[in-house]
């Protein structure tokens, strides 16, 4: 139980981390002269964290075929 909680917990940081990624990007994107590399960068680490997030999901709430 205590485990479960504290996965909910990091998924629940990951979420949060991976929303803030979302909105730099956005705000690199409209930006004039944007910075490729750090948006390559970002981007890159979204997408990380979205796999992390999916596996933890997954850990949390397994798909039980009845």
């Amino acid at each position: 139980m205590e485990e479960d909680l504290l996965l909910i917990k990091k998924l629940e940081s990951l979420t949060l981390h991976h929303q803030e990624l979302d909105a730099m990007i956005d705000r690199l994107n409209a930006e004039k002269f944007k910075d490729e590399f750090q948006l390559h960068r970002l981007k890159k680490e979204k997408l990380q964290l979205r796999d992390e997030i999916s596996l933890l999901q997954d850990a949390i709430y397994p798909d039980i075929i009845a």
